[in-house]
């Protein structure tokens, strides 16, 4: 494989008018999720100047409320979406390399029983597509599990004598874009969250958008990321009165207690068609998930619904011998999907791909729109957004994200439990788990965080559940982090771990820190 080329990188941050109608971005980019981080990083990259807008916290919406998974989408395949399939399992390799730390495969086990949804000879011939449409990867292939005897076996009722056992992948969506806004950022990108797009226009060949706050912002081209509310950024705040339509699509996911004494995932198939992930989740909890239900408007907030709790327990007390109730739901989290609304009948059967629109005025201030999409394959859709506006920006650099690590992730997976003991060893106020978790989060950063530290009290005020003042620093001072909200439930999940008082003394601190 060859080495990826060097990202162009612009130094905008030393010019005052930056932004001006004089000296405009390249590119203002609506949206911090995942999507918007990642078109951000690969143009910076490509040396074109970019400024990204997120009205709340970076990822606060959609992008951290996925399943977490990076797959190829095994179940699109009975939609034929064989296109998007290919390219999801061609990125889950992509993405495995260039964040080991934050990333890693799994296995899938598929229990085959009475009340299926589908035979156990068809669901055997989509797995071996399914290993094959990606190209030679990586991960090992589906093999026959032999459930009696095997951990995986323990859980579920004694009806389910085999699965079906398979590669995929998982990931910290969080993190996923806060390393892609930091990496935009480090090639000269301005990310401004809390910074919301009130309206915009053409104005003499170039985008001027007026932000809160009164800031007045010029482009070159403008990137519409904003997730669900993409059409509402099209329609209402650029009046754009586009017949592009966007399908809001709630899933809904429950954590509960560690169920299952091993480290592989369930696929549970449903009598309605539709199947549900059980997966192992930050070492104490068992992630429940997802749904499909139409969710009727933005202002609507997305919560998990007594329908859809019910629904989760169901859908996995069908496959488990003890079953799960109610209280044993430590946490619920919903997310709205926007997905290109191509007619479907139902939710679980709209198109999870992607849809790339651009329009320009007279060859000049294109506006692109950003429709659909899914976590596995934002970075290629970083790359086709990019390829759109190429007629735009003759100058523009070549790809170079596919093979260029991630902050932090600039090592091998094998090494993972290599780095963890070599932090512990430079710092020895660490335990295992702590170290083991730092380097998950931040990979070879870590060693920066805790640079100079070598007692615990210079880490400084502890907050409980391994959470320093250093780290807590750290992510503000790195990672856009502003309230406890962000540091314990995004750029980490150690709100599981910390008590209400703990947050709260957090959050004090954090109102104190200047700035």
């Amino acid at each position: 494989m060859s080495a990826a080329p060097a990202p162009r990188q612009t130094q905008v941050s030393d010019r005052a008018d930056f932004g001006s109608a004089a000296h405009p971005y390249d590119l203002l980019v609506v949206g911090g999720g995942v999507n918007g981080c990642g078109i951000a990083r690969d143009a910076a990259g490509r040396g074109l100047s970019v400024k990204l807008l997120e009205m709340g916290d970076l990822g606060a919406a959609t992008s951290s409320a996925s399943t977490k998974l990076i797959h190829g989408g095994l179940r699109y395949l009975e939609h034929f979406e064989f296109r998007l399939v290919r390219e999801a399992l061609q990125e889950r390799d992509v993405l495995l390399r260039a964040m080991p730390h934050i990333a890693w495969p799994m296995r899938f086990v598929l229990p085959i029983g009475p009340g299926q949804r589908r035979a156990g000879w068809l669901l055997r011939l989509g797995l071996f597509l399914y290993d094959r449409l990606g190209g030679k990867g990586s991960l090992a292939g589906t093999r026959t599990l032999k459930l009696a005897g095997d951990p995986a076996g323990a859980p579920l009722k004694p009806e389910f004598a085999k699965a079906y056992e398979y590669s995929d992948g998982w990931v910290d969506d969080a993190r996923l874009f806060i390393l892609n806004a930091r990496d935009a950022a480090a090639n000269g990108a301005t990310i401004a969250p809390l910074t919301l797009l009130e309206r915009a226009a053409r104005v003499d060949g170039l985008w001027r958008a007026e932000a809160s706050g009164g800031a007045v912002i010029f482009a070159r081209a403008l990137v519409n990321a904003a997730g669900p509310w993409v059409a509402d950024v099209l329609n209402g705040r650029l009046g754009a009165n586009s017949t592009a339509a966007v399908r809001l699509v709630r899933g809904s996911h429950l954590v509960v207690r560690q169920k299952f004494d091993h480290d592989k995932c369930y696929f549970l198939q449903q009598p309605d068609g539709r199947i549900i992930f059980a997966i192992p989740y930050e070492g104490q909890f068992t992630l429940i998930g997802t749904t499909d239900f139409d969710h009727a408007a933005l202002d609507e907030k997305a919560v998990c619904s007594p329908e859809e709790q019910d629904y989760l327990l169901q859908a996995t007390n069908r496959y488990v011998a003890k079953p799960i109730a109610a209280a044993d739901v430590v946490w619920t989290y919903s997310g709205v999907r926007p997905l290109y609304d191509h007619g479907a009948s139902s939710a679980s059967s709209a198109t999870r791909d992607y849809v790339l629109e651009v329009s320009d005025s007279g060859g000049r201030a294109p506006l692109l729109s950003v429709f659909g999409g899914k976590i596995t394959t934002y970075r290629r859709l970083a790359e086709a957004a990019l390829a759109k506006l190429q007629p735009f920006f003759e100058d523009m650099g070549s790809p170079w994200t596919a093979n260029a690590p991630l902050p932090g992730g600039n090592f091998a997976a094998a090494d993972l439990t290599v780095l963890a003991e070599k932090l512990q060893a430079a710092h020895p106020f660490l335990d295992a788990i702590w170290a083991a978790r730092l380097i998950r989060a931040y990979g070879l950063e870590a060693f920066d965080l805790l640079d100079g530290a070598t007692t615990l009290e210079a880490m400084g005020e502890d907050f409980g559940a391994t959470l320093t003042a250093r780290e807590v620093d750290w992510l503000c001072d790195h990672e856009w982090a502003q309230s406890a909200e962000d540091i314990c439930w995004r750029r980490s999940k150690l709100g599981f771990m910390m008590s209400a008082a703990e947050i709260e003394r957090l959050q004090a601190y954090l109102s104190k820190r200047p700035g």
